[in-house]
């Protein structure tokens, strides 16, 4: 048969996604003895352990076989509803990442700074040594400056333990300059989720992927980044008659393969297609009217807020007044989109007339149950939280969510993103639970639930530096104390160049005293002057929380390898050190917010892996009180002490955590029913309780039913907002000096900065490198051929990879791709750390480069 290689690369990407998903890869399931042995899903001679996987989003669950304390198999979890037993191909590895040749098992410590960088200079130390040299820095910058304190934490870390980390941070050393990397996928998301329903996290759930008759893929590339969920999408469209998929981005991926219809826009116009979208049902009258008159209230915000390029944006005149908006009528709102016609959107888009009438239409129809979905493309976007905002407009206008195959689902990209860092409040605005640390009933809710004296948190009334801000204030030279746990921020940052390239004012990273926590050396490690050795995955228990609000739990299954540590037993050790001597009224500091778990005189847990994880989610769990807002008024009338314990005995929107392990996870909110915990599918929405609606919550929240079968019960007067937000352009345009955007991502194989994956042989080899995808003819008129060598260039930096004209993503002309998971390439150099003026999240898709052939 005669096949270009373009076409079997993208038959093979495709077809590798579907068929992992489809569970006809367990042969290939990683076996811990060695590169090229395997065992079958079924073998049935160890132990077996309930999991999640270690990776995307998707939150897929898993089956862990153990023998001789070692993971020897892994499949799918038929029991888990996220996945249903299907795995992607990095699933099928996953027992292959706990056992690399370079697993860390023991402290490091740097004695010369002039070292960093460099991957030498680290010494092997005790934990003694290592929590001892930590704790004196970190109490030593606290005493003296606690603004130069930074903790940089994850949507990979455990429920549970971000949530201790959190209460450590906040209430122990009453600081806010911690932040998750979530913030570079998931910020926009979360803004936007806030400003619209006043909750957090999608309505939706992975069912209406079974149900929907059209998918609106906006900027998201399933097939590769979201794989199980792409062939659920695509088992769909073969199973149901007529099923519809519209792709739009500023690229094609393989996600494109399965579009009916794939429409290419130029950056920033995804804006302006939205609104072309509403204008239509508006202008028409083709809009849902009772479900527009009956629950939905307009608002216009800030315009020409223009873009963070300096690190005084925040406080600027327009940067600090990005976030307000002011009502506004339905007519004013419908004036708005006026100018959005399909012809001036097309002009400005480059999407045909046609095509955007056919999507319009897809809205319009009553009968169409549509599902949108978007991930990157539409979150790293310098207006990122306002396309967002646009994207519910047109679900909310035409009546579209909060139903069965129907709704707006923003998909996140860490296995824990939803449930770690949005929700137990490690981001730097927030405390558990959709909290905020400005709002004064919320810091006095959360004071009652930690037993805080009443005021105590009001020193944390201001938000902590972002991530960005963070890392920009470590190039200069302004923090003096940084810990980082789960991720690897030299390699994932924008703007590497800020802090890592020649020339750089780098200073910082010097002067700066930094910890990491990792189970393999990373560039990140590189840079550190104390290194723990952490536990990986199933070398402890925890919880993850996916993208459909589904928390899971992964049980311990083996040891950690030599001296590595579960993390919380690094952090309390290090706590109990630091807070020695403080008090929180006449208690020991530490032993009133960890006594209940840690005994620091035993220095250990007082129970085990299960018990001190229980008991951290029965704390956590109280913060779910759906009345949070009403009882946190009535603290000032607790005469006699008791609001506290009061509150312990409230219902709550969480089960106890034995219900998520015989359950194989459920979906927030979890609600006792007759003595039944019952998970919900669908949000906002009335029906049987059967059905997996939310009719009991409904009524537990205290909120009557409204017409139209859907309670808005969080939202400002029970109405959801549309907001409008205009097109404003990219914050870089290309020019004479830089013709091209370069865009950056994930694909198939390998997770972030491949710090697990490419310790995967069969992983590694089938994506050994990162290449630059460009298009021919842009190739063509610079004289580059395939496998050639380039360097790329921006205002920012620079970086050297081979070209390919055959990769996974086909570029338009003017606009080219790479990876970010190859640390030898290290494209983020050239990466602009240019964010949405509102979530803070950077644009990694539109920074504007010169590529010259080597």
């Amino acid at each position: 048969m005669d096949i270009s290689r373009r076409g079997f690369v993208k038959a093979t990407a495709v077809a590798l996604a579907s068929a992992a998903a489809a569970g006809t890869m367990s042969s290939l399931v990683g076996c811990a003895s060695g590169e090229g042995q395997s065992t079958t899903a079924a073998s049935g001679d160890g132990q077996k352990y309930t999991s999640v996987c270690r990776f995307c989003g998707c939150g897929c669950g898993v089956i862990c076989e153990v023998k001789d304390n070692k993971l020897i198999s892994v499949t799918g979890d038929p029991d888990n509803e996220s996945n249903k037993g299907l795995n992607c191909v990095k699933g099928y590895y996953l027992a292959k990442i706990m056992y690399g040749d370079d697993r860390l098992t023991t402290p490091m410590i740097r004695e010369d700074k002039s070292t960093k960088g460099t991957g030498e200079g680290l010494r092997e130390a005790s934990w003694d040594e290592a929590l001892d040299l930590v704790s004196s820095k970190l109490k030593e910058t606290w005493k003296s400056d606690k603004s130069r304190l930074a903790f940089w934490l994850s949507g990979q870390q455990p429920i549970t333990e971000g949530y201790a980390c959190a209460k450590f941070i906040k209430a122990g050393l009453l600081s806010n300059n911690v932040d998750p990397n979530a913030r570079l996928c998931m910020a926009s998301a979360v803004v936007a989720f806030m400003n619209v329903f006043q909750t957090d996290e999608p309505a939706g759930s992975y069912s209406d992927l079974d149900e929907a008759d059209v998918f609106v893929t906006w900027g998201a590339n399933m097939a590769e980044a979201h794989p199980m969920l792409y062939s659920r999408l695509t088992a769909r469209k073969l199973s149901g008659e007529g099923v519809k998929h519209y792709d739009l981005g500023t690229i094609r991926t393989r996600t494109s393969a399965s579009a009916d219809k794939t429409m290419i826009f130029h950056p920033n116009t995804d804006l302006a297609i939205a609104n072309c979208i509403a204008n239509y049902l508006v202008s028409e009258k083709k809009y849902d009217e009772a479900f527009v008159n009956d629950h939905l209230q307009f608002k216009q915000g800030t315009e020409d807020i223009g873009n963070s390029f300096e690190d005084g944006y925040d406080k600027s005149e327009i940067g600090s007044k990005v976030d307000a908006v002011s009502p506004i009528t339905f007519e004013e709102y419908a004036a708005r989109l006026e100018p959005y016609t399909f012809e001036y959107t097309s002009q400005l888009s480059g999407v045909a007339v046609e095509d955007l009438k056919e999507l319009a239409e897809v809205f319009a129809d009553p009968n169409k149950k549509v599902m949108s979905l978007w991930t990157m493309g539409v979150n790293q976007h310098n207006r990122g939280t306002w396309m967002n905002h646009c994207i519910y407009n047109v679900h909310l206008l035409s009546g579209k969510i909060a139903q069965p195959g129907c709704g707006p689902f923003s998909l996140t990209g860490q296995p824990t993103a939803c449930g770690t860092a949005r929700e137990v409040g490690t981001f730097s605005h927030r405390l558990p639970a959709d909290l905020l640390v400005a709002n004064e009933q919320h810091r006095r809710y959360t004071e009652a639930i930690w037993d805080l004296p009443e005021g105590y948190l009001d020193e944390i009334k201001a938000p902590g530096m972002h991530t960005v801000k963070m890392f920009r204030e470590l190039s200069k030279g302004n923090i003096d104390f940084m810990w980082s746990a789960h991720n690897n921020w030299a390699q994932s940052m924008p703007n590497l160049t800020r802090f890592l390239g020649e020339g750089a004012d780098n200073k910082g990273i010097f002067d700066t005293f930094i910890v990491v926590n990792e189970v393999y050396p990373t560039l990140s490690t590189q840079y550190a002057d104390v290194v723990f050795p952490v536990a990986l995955w199933v070398e402890r228990e925890g919880q993850f929380g996916n993208a459909e609000r589904r928390t899971a739990v992964f049980e311990k299954a083996v040891d950690a390898p030599g001296e590595a540590k579960w993390d919380l037993w690094t952090f309390m050790e290090v706590a109990h050190r630091v807070l020695d001597g403080e008090k929180i009224g006449s208690e020991d500091a530490f032993d009133h917010l960890f006594g209940f778990i840690y005994d620091k005189n035993a220095r250990d847990f007082k129970n085990d892996d299960r018990e001190t994880n229980r008991l951290l989610w029965e704390e956590y769990r109280i913060f779910s009180n759906p009345e949070m807002n009403d009882k946190a008024k009535a603290i000032n009338d607790d005469a006699d002490g008791t609001f506290g314990a009061k509150l312990k005995m409230e219902a709550k929107q969480l089960a106890p955590y034995e219900e998520y392990l015989a359950n194989h996870g459920m979906t927030w909110p979890v609600r006792n029913v007759n003595g039944t915990w019952k998970s919900t599918k669908w949000r906002f929405a009335e029906g049987s309780q059967d059905e997996g609606f939310d009719e009991v919550g409904v009524k537990q929240y205290g909120k009557p039913g409204q017409a139209g079968g859907v309670s808005f019960y969080k939202s400002a007067n029970l109405k959801p907002s549309v907001v409008f937000r205009p097109y404003e352009p990219p914050a870089q345009t290309p020019s004479d000096e830089y013709p091209f955007y370069f865009v950056t991502g994930r694909l198939l194989e390998h997770w972030h900065t491949g710090t697990m994956t490419r310790r995967v042989p069969e992983l590694d080899r089938a994506l050994p490198e990162a290449l630059l995808n460009m298009n021919p003819d842009d190739c063509k008129k610079l004289g580059i051929q395939d496998g050639d060598m380039v360097k790329v260039k921006s205002t920012y930096g620079e970086f050297d990879i081979k070209v390919s004209t055959a990769g996974r993503t086909e570029p338009p002309a003017g606009v080219t791709f790479a990876p970010f998971f190859a640390e030898e390439t290290l494209v983020n150099l050239a990466v602009q750390d240019v964010y949405c003026p509102l979530s803070k999240e950077p644009d990694y898709k539109k920074t504007c480069v010169s590529i010259t052939k080597l």
